[in-house]
């Protein structure tokens, strides 16, 4: 890794590891080649970004501090919110820089999204985005499959959170990593698919590979509640409710696992939209 790409990245590390984060840095050029022009990022090629995600650890590193210091601002989804809050402190740390911070979830006006996550966890060589061209001689037929990324480390188990654009910052000379791919076989990629596209709500596709670490049972809550009633599962009034008292507390749930609903965050595809997944 040249030497300016391994200085930001640590830079960048110190600042989001601690909180459960992981960073991978890649070229824009990179990114752009496996997309239609609609989809491209509009930069140089040679533009040093940066894809963050968070691994289970998140959860009680970043979250629940956020939680309890941020509490009696107005929230509205939290994991968004402490993601940003962490984010923008990677940009506050550069401010000689021009840093676009890109979150998983942002769309254009026209509903595209600015970033599609997928392609750029595989870019990066953070995970490998397992789709159905990945399948010699699929046995789908018309049916709609979307693909999922796979950690190395944590299978399923995380999330891909966002991108960190560097405008100005180009580095030609830097070297691909590729995703290692960690389900090889035709047979356990045709299993994964389909456990992502039709048994998402038992969270097996996420186990694709033996994990470090899973997601705890309250995180498992957590994610499986509807984003409308997150914040009462967390004891926190609705946006337009004032809180009880200020010395309210944020009640996490020991709760065992309540049925997968429908939450808000999708994988995202330029061709193809996936089933809704449990959670992050």
């Amino acid at each position: 890794m040249e030497p300016l790409v391994a200085e930001l990245k640590q830079k960048i590390e110190d600042k989001l590891c601690p909180f459960g984060f992981e960073v991978y840095p890649f070229q824009v050029a990179w990114y752009n080649a496996l997309l239609p022009p609609a989809f491209h990022l509009p930069l140089p090629g040679p533009t040093l970004a940066f894809l963050v995600l968070s691994t289970p650890a998140m959860f009680d590193r970043a979250l629940k501090p956020f939680l309890q210091s941020h509490h009696l601002q107005p929230l509205t989804d939290p994991v968004d919110q402490c993601v940003a809050y962490h984010l923008g402190r990677v940009r506050e740390s550069f401010p000689e820089l021009q840093i676009e911070v890109i979150a998983d979830y942002e769309v254009h006006p026209n509903r595209r999204p600015k970033i599609l996550a997928q392609t750029a966890a595989h870019v990066a060589g953070a995970a490998y985005y397992y789709q159905r061209q990945d399948v010699e001689s699929d046995p789908w037929g018309t049916q709609h499959i979307a693909g999922v990324c796979i950690h190395p480390r944590f299978g399923g188990w995380f999330a891909i959170r966002g991108v960190v654009l560097l405008r100005g910052i180009e580095v030609p000379n830097l070297r691909p990593t590729k995703p290692l791919d960690c389900v090889p076989t035709r047979a356990d990629r045709i299993t994964l698919l389909e456990r992502f596209n039709f048994h998402w709500r038992d969270w097996t596709y996420r186990d694709a590979v033996t994990p470090q670490e899973r997601y705890s049972e309250e995180q498992k809550v957590y994610f499986s509640t509807p984003p409308a009633q997150r914040l009462a599962l967390l004891g926190l009034p609705q946006p337009s409710e004032e809180p009880s008292s200020p010395s309210q507390e944020i009640h996490f749930t020991t709760l065992l696992p309540k049925k997968p609903q429908n939450p808000r965050r999708g994988w995202l595809s330029p061709t193809v939209s996936p089933p809704t997944s449990p959670g992050p």
